[in-house]
């Protein structure tokens, strides 16, 4: 998509308003090469000779903006691939994306897919991009770009978006921006690929809004780690695709929202849930590639500052380590006996003023394990004040950034304490201008989250199909066949065949109701019956006649929730959290897509609020881990075996004991297989 992105020369087909926005756009923004305007009729656009038609232009080009209406782009884009152009940006609506408005409209899209051929196509529509580094825009309407040497690269689903990204005012400087519109033949995943290539970009924002081609996501982000250039994702809205049963705790928890999270932490992306985060981000990403941790110092010459950083940093996941014994005293040196030593640091107003000064108190406090130094500072109105000792703390946190070699960021509280001019000078200087505290910290967060991809292929999800519910029995003796512990069970059809039963498992027993969703809010569970005569009265007050009676595990020590459910837009997702009957109130659960190994459950589980009723708490007996990571491996086998079917598998609880692990209910949906 070279020729595409990096055209040398363009026609813009169409005599519309937004044909000579895309004329006037490529002279604004200084496009140096050939512009060739083709109408049929009109001897000029927006100034420029126009040409007749396709045929009497000098050469292919390497680029076209397709801008005329949804019938003649399928007959231009044919033309344009049968001369060997490079690529084209199709503009017109009315295709995949109105299907309820035009009933042609899927008919229409495969029609432009065919028509391009090998010739890679963007939209339909879609605005296109704008290529700030050589100065082309194949963009019909106003944006904020300015030509630059290197930046980050955006691309996103939504037009109005994009522009409005383009339009900040935080020093960000962006290398591209590109549009995806219907997405029908060359993917937003695809893309992002090709503008990694270009060695002048230095990361990625997506702006997703839901996915088709796990596949391509996995290639893009094998080539982002390849080619060390981080990515960070604004995922917003739930997929088409992605469905969930509301017959379990599972469907509520893991939904599209959490699917989507879980694949991004498996590419190694970064996700961010704002526009201004996403931009935030953008800028660290920049200029560090990533940061190592969380793990940052803080300094502001405020008592406020410092308190506000410390519980935003708090709430948002950032850690403020306690400062090291050489921190301390090379604090000590720079600031004199008079200033609390802490981290968030109030390093006062006795150096203010003072560059060296500021650089060495700045220095003496990056020592140590951190991943980004923060120095708070709002500058003053530039319409009111001038502010020459502001400036100097920013050349402080420069010459600290050379000095020290850790990451330095000059944080504003609020965006309108960052003028453009002060933040375009910071990124120059190396320095990363946050602004707003809020979106600043998030950024800091999310930057941390950038990682090496997780190489295993994704568990394909499979298509919808109509779903059967098995019974708990059904569910249990399938889950078994793969290694899942359960209860000693049978199944009966009558009160008094399920006391008979009871009797040959060994009292105490539980029984169960079949054929009912949520058992307990129907009644339809009773524990620790010990005697025939009691099953037989729980029974009768069953609103059912199936039953299934089970031994009863009574040395728990926590109880769990495992589940599964098959998001077509993301993969299998896999819930660990806290079962039984609070699950959902207590909503402490943990998302990951299958594959996953030993290793990544383990840190699952040592995620959750729950993990101190694993390891024994306050005195208590400890579960054997090693024995839950097996529960989890036993259900994802069987998933596995069974993925053309599996719509949703949940066991809640799972029993966690001393000497086990036993799922004593289990639900399994499976489709018609494929």
């Amino acid at each position: 998509m070279q020729r595409l992105f990096q055209p040398r020369s363009i026609a813009v087909i169409g005599g519309g308003t937004w044909c000579a926005n895309v004329i006037r756009e490529c002279q604004r923004i200084g496009f140096t090469g050939q512009l060739w305007p083709v109408h049929p009729s009109r001897p000029e656009i927006a100034g420029v000779p126009a040409f007749q038609d396709l045929d009497h232009l000098p050469m292919a080009p390497d680029a076209a903006f397709v801008g005329v209406n949804r019938s003649a782009t399928v007959d231009v884009v044919r033309c344009l691939s049968a001369m060997g152009a490079g690529g084209a940006v199709c503009f017109a609506s009315g295709f995949r994306e109105a299907l309820g408005e035009m009933a042609d409209g899927n008919d229409l899209q495969e029609a432009l897919v065919d028509a391009a051929g090998q010739m890679p196509i963007l939209g339909p529509n879609c605005y296109g991009y704008v290529n700030a580094l050589d100065g082309a825009a194949l963009w019909p309407d106003v944006h904020g770009m300015t030509r630059c040497d290197s930046g980050v690269a955006i691309v996103g689903q939504s037009s109005n978006v994009a522009i409005n990204l383009t339009m900040q005012v935080r020093g960000l400087p962006i290398a591209y921006a590109v549009t995806v519109g219907n997405q029908a033949q060359t993917g937003m995943a695809q893309i992002g690929e090709a503008l990694l290539a270009d060695p002048r970009v230095t990361g990625l924002g997506l702006h997703i809004e839901g996915i088709s081609d796990l596949r391509a996501y996995e290639a893009l982000a094998a080539t982002a780690h390849r080619l060390g250039k981080p990515v960070v994702v604004m995922k917003v809205g739930a997929s088409e695709q992605a469905r969930t049963a509301t017959v379990s705790h599972t469907a509520s928890l893991a939904g599209s929202d959490a699917g989507a999270r879980a694949l991004m932490a498996r590419l190694g992306f970064a996700i961010v849930d704002s526009p201004a985060t996403l931009l935030e981000t953008l800028k660290i990403l920049h200029l560090t590639g990533g940061l190592a941790s969380r793990r940052i110092a803080s300094m502001s010459c405020s008592g406020g500052e410092a308190s506000l950083m410390a519980d935003l940093g708090q709430a948002l996941g950032v850690e403020y380590p306690p400062l090291g014994q050489a921190q301390a005293a090379a604090l000590r040196t720079a600031l004199g006996p008079k200033v609390a030593l802490a981290n968030p640091l109030d390093y006062h107003t006795y150096i203010w003023g003072d560059q060296a000064a500021l650089t060495g108190c700045f220095s003496a406090m990056m020592q140590g394990d951190l991943a980004l130094g923060c120095v708070v500072l709002d500058f003053p109105r530039q319409d009111r004040f001038d502010a020459p000792e502001w400036q100097l703390v920013l050349n402080a946190v420069a010459e600290t950034r050379l000095e020290t070699g850790k990451p330095m960021a000059l944080l504003a509280s609020m965006p309108e304490g960052m003028p453009e001019a002060v933040a375009v000078k910071a990124i120059k200087a190396g320095v990363i201008p946050l602004c707003g505290m809020a979106d600043g910290l998030k950024a800091i967060a999310a930057s941390a989250a950038v990682a090496a991809p997780n190489s295993e292929p994704l568990l394909m999800p499979n298509v919808a199909s109509p779903a059967q519910t098995l019974d708990e029995g059904q569910a249990k003796a399938l889950l078994a066949r793969f290694g899942l512990s359960v209860p000693r069970n049978a199944l009966a059809h009558s009160g008094e065949e399920a006391a008979r039963i009871a009797t040959e498992i060994g009292f105490p027993v539980v029984l169960k109701g079949l054929g009912i969703a949520h058992k307990t809010e129907a009644g339809a569970v009773a524990v620790g019956l010990s005697s025939s005569q009691a099953v037989l009265e729980a029974a009768k007050a069953m609103p059912c006649d199936r039953f299934l009676v089970e031994e009863m595990i009574d040395d728990a020590v926590a109880e769990l929730l495992i589940g599964v459910v098959c998001d077509p837009a993301h993969g299998f997702v896999l819930t660990l959290g806290a079962g039984g009957v609070l699950t959902e109130i207590l909503a402490d659960t943990v998302s990951l897509l299958l594959p996953v190994t030993e290793g990544d459950i383990r840190d699952a589980l040592a995620s959750l609020r729950a993990v101190p009723l694993l390891f024994g708490y306050r005195g208590r007996r400890a579960a054997d881990i090693g024995f839950v990571v097996e529960a989890v491996l036993s259900v994802q086998s069987f998933v596995t075996a069974h993925a053309a079917q599996v719509q949703e598998v949940e066991i809640n609880p799972l029993l966690c004991c001393p000497s086990g692990a036993v799922a004593v209910d289990a639900l399994i949906r499976l489709g018609e297989a494929t």
